[in-house]
C-alpha cells in the first residue's frame, strides 16, 4: 500500500504485487507474521535429515475491499500434495463419524436415487464417498494425490487423479456429467485459484442440486487463537461476508449456513443457482458485522495473543523438562508443524511424536525432526505428558488412550491456552 489507511493502523504492508484472491484488491494488510515455515505436511525421511529443506514466509492478511483472509504466499500446490502426501482422511473416527452423519442428512433431505450423481472435490481416500456408495449412489471422487486416489479407486470410489479445474469442471459438464450434490470438504481455502475453483463447482452443478462446502470458520481462528491452523495449504480463511461476493460472481447462492464443531470450528455452507438463503445466511452477516469481521480492529491484537500462549507453552514444557519429566507429542498433524516450529520445540524437549497413520511412522516432523512413531509408544516409552497437535481432535484421542492415562500419563492442550487434561 503506497498511502498510510487508518484502516490498517499497525498492519504490516502486504508484499508489492500481491492482490486479493478473491476480488482482486491490492488493499491489503498483515496482520500475523509466523516466520519462515516449511510445508506443513511434507514429512522427512531419515535420508533427508541433512539436506536442505524448504521454508516460505507464513503471513496473513486482510482485504479491506472484500474481507477475505488470506496468506500471502503460494506454494506451488504440486510441492503440498505431492506422490509423497501422507495425510489419509479414514484414520480419524470423528471425521469418519462426521461424514457419515452429513451423507445420511443429504440423501434423506436431497431424496438421492441411484438416478443421482454425487461428486467430492479433494475427496481423499473415499472417506466420505464411501458413504454413498454403500446406499447404491453413483459417485465420482477428484483428488490429486495419487496414492489416496488410488487407495479411493481399489475400494470401488471412482476417482479421477487430478486438481479441480474450472477446466476439469467443464470438461464434466461436456460429458454430460453434473451432480446433484458436490462436497467440498477443506478444500476451497486450499486452492490458489479460488474463483476458477468456485467457477468450476457451477459448472459441473445442477441447476437443482447443491454443492455443500466445509471449512475452519474465520470467527474461531481469531477467537480461539487457533494460529496453527494457519499454514501454506490454507490459503484463505472465510467468513460469510467475504463468501457472499466470492460466489455471487459465479452466479452461484449461499442457501443456507451451520456451524459445525469439527476442527476447532467450522462452517457448513450449501449454495446452489437458486438465490433462495435461509434465515441463517442473514444471522451469520448481521453476527459477523456487530462482532467487526471486516474491520481491522477485529484482528488487532492477535498477533500479542498468539506470542501469549507461546510463551505459556514453552514456559510449561520446559520446567516440566527441568523437573526431569519426559516429555511426547501426539498427532503428526499439519498444525503440529506450526506449533512445533512456531515454538522451537525440537527432541531436544519433545522426544517423539506418536500418529495412528502408518505412512507417517519412520518419519520426522518438518522444520523441527521429532521422529514419529506408532500410538503404542506411549504405553511402551511412557512419557509423562504428552502434547495434543490435533487439539481438535483432543476428546477423541483422550478417549482411544484411557490405558496411557490409567498409567500415569498426561495430555497438554495448547489451544486456545494451555492446559493439563
Amino acid at each position: 500500500m503506497n498511502q498510510v489507511d487508518n484502516v490498517f493502523e499497525g498492519f504490516a504492508p502486504a508484499p508489492a504485487g500481491f492482490v486479493c484472491r478473491s476480488c482482486g484488491s491490492s488493499q491489503l494488510g498483515v496482520f500475523l507474521d509466523l516466520g519462515l515455515m516449511p510445508p506443513s505436511d511434507a514429512l522427512r525421511r531419515a535420508d533427508q535429515l541433512a539436506l536442505p529443506e524448504k521454508k516460505y514466509p507464513l503471513r496473513t492478511a486482510l482485504c479491506r475491499d472484500c474481507a477475505l483472509v488470506q496468506i500471502t504466499e503460494t506454494v506451488p500446490p504440486e510441492e503440498l500434495f505431492s506422490k509423497d502426501y501422507v495425510y489419509y482422511s479414514s484414520f480419524s473416527d470423528a471425521l469418519l463419524a462426521h461424514s457419515k452423519a452429513n451423507v445420511e442428512n443429504l440423501i434423506a433431505t436431497r431424496k438421492l436415487t441411484s438416478d443421482s450423481l454425487v461428486i467430492e472435490l479433494a475427496s481423499n481416500d473415499g472417506y466420505l464417498l464411501q458413504y454413498y456408495k454403500n446406499q447404491g449412489i453413483p459417485v465420482q471422487g477428484i483428488d490429486p494425490a495419487e496414492a489416496q486416489a488410488r487407495t479411493a479407486n481399489e475400494r470401488g470410489i471412482p476417482t479421477i487423479c487430478d486438481f479441480f479445474s474450472h477446466a476439469l469442471g467443464t470438461r464434466l459438464r461436456q460429458e454430460g456429467r453434473l451432480a446433484d450434490v458436490v462436497h467440498g470438504n477443506n478444500v476451497l481455502a486450499h486452492v490458489a485459484d479460488t474463483n476458477g475453483f468456485v467457477a468450476g463447482i457451477a459448472q459441473i452443478l445442477k441447476d437443482t442440486g447443491v454443492a455443500v462446502l466445509e471449512f475452519p470458520y474465520l470467527r474461531d481462528l481469531v477467537d480461539k487463537c487457533e494460529f496453527d491452523t494457519i499454514y501454506h495449504e490454507h490459503l484463505c480463511y472465510f467468513s460469510v461476508t467475504a463468501l457472499v461476493p466470492l460466489f455471487a460472481r459465479h452466479g452461484l447462492h449461499l442457501q443456507d449456513v451451520k456451524h459445525v464443531d469439527i476442527h476447532g470450528g467450522s462452517l457448513r455452507v450449501y449454495l446452489g443457482k437458486q438465490a433462495t438463503a435461509s434465515a441463517s445466511v442473514q444471522a451469520f452477516l448481521q453476527a459477523e458485522k456487530a462482532a467487526g469481521l471486516d474491520q481491522a480492529s477485529y484482528f488487532a491484537g492477535f498477533a500479542e495473543r498468539v506470542v501469549g500462549v507461546k510463551h505459556k507453552l514453552v514456559t510449561m514444557l520446559r520446567e516440566f523438562s527441568k523437573q526431569g519429566k519426559r516429555l511426547a507429542a501426539y498427532g503428526a498433524a499439519a498444525k503440529g508443524t506450526i506449533m512445533l516450529n512456531y515454538m522451537g520445540l525440537g527432541p531436544d524437549l519433545i522426544e517423539f511424536v506418536v500418529d495412528r497413520n502408518v505412512h507417517k511412522h519412520g518419519r520426522y516432523m518438518p522444520g523441527v525432526h521429532i521422529p514419529i512413531k506408532p500410538v503404542e509408544t506411549l504405553l511402551t516409552e511412557k512419557p509423562d505428558y504428552t502434547l495434543i497437535l490435533p487439539w481438535n481432535f483432543k476428546e477423541e484421542i483422550y478417549a482411544q488412550q484411557a490405558e496411557y492415562r490409567a498409567r500415569g500419563g498426561r495430555f497438554i492442550v495448547p489451544i486456545p491456552t494451555p492446559e493439563l487434561l
